[in-house]
């Protein structure tokens, strides 16, 4: 929410930030996306569209060779995308007791430099904000990772491709693991292409109430960073 007040000269704006944790995400989740080329991060993402701004925070799919797929221990790292600058990455310690004490001081001096101003976010003079809404996560867009647990036997990878085919969405890659032993259900992996969460969500809804499919579909986003 910080960031994009800076980035985009809006109020801050807590209440709208979509959150989502890491406790859905499992061994056998970072095994498959490292199969299909990507690392599992957890990231901020801000996005300013012409009538709103998008503001979610999520466990999301990178691509391996993604500079943020790449910060890793104690660092932290912001990209930014301009329309003349193109990208850029900002990376730095975001942990330990002197970033975190250079940080708490950093905020103190600003809080002192802005007292008796109409000032917001590093300065930023209030007038200057232009408030938008939060776009609704319905309308958001992104690509899929899907995982569930399904029942080996012919035509259900034909079901899913129906289910995900109703709403829109196309498949970008599947993967589908041999049983183990005399197991009746095996793990499968989809990789989508771009779609909006409401789409996605009605097809892993119709999806989850296959027969053949024993586990509700774990679902984590992909940016390309394109």
């Amino acid at each position: 929410s910080i960031l994009a007040a800076m980035a985009f000269a809006t109020p801050l704006n807590f209440a709208d930030v979509f959150c989502e944790g890491i406790s859905g995400v499992t061994p056998a989740d970072i095994q498959f996306a490292d199969e299909l080329g990507y690392r599992i991060k957890h990231l901020g993402i801000a996005k300013e569209h012409s009538d709103a701004v998008e503001l979610r925070v999520h466990p999301t799919l990178l691509p391996k060779n993604a500079l943020l797929a790449n910060v890793d221990g104690v660092l932290n790292a912001v990209r930014l995308q301009g329309h003349a600058a193109g990208e850029t990455v900002y990376s730095g310690a975001g942990a330990g007791r002197l970033p975190t004490a250079s940080a708490v001081v950093a905020d103190l001096v600003d809080i002192a430099r802005a007292q008796g101003a109409a000032v917001h976010c590093l300065g930023v003079p209030v007038a200057a904000l232009t408030a938008k809404p939060a776009m609704p996560m319905d309308s958001v867009c992104s690509a899929w990772y899907l995982r569930l647990q399904a029942e080996d036997r012919p035509g259900v990878m034909s079901q899913l491709a129906s289910c995900l085919g109703a709403e829109g969405i196309s498949i970008e890659a599947l993967i589908q693991k041999p049983p183990k032993d005399a197991a009746a259900t095996v793990p499968v992996v989809v990789l989508t292409n771009s779609a909006r969460e409401d789409a996605l969500r009605r097809a892993v809804t119709a999806i989850a109430a296959l027969p053949a499919v024993t586990q509700t579909p774990h679902c984590i986003r992909i940016e390309s960073l394109n």
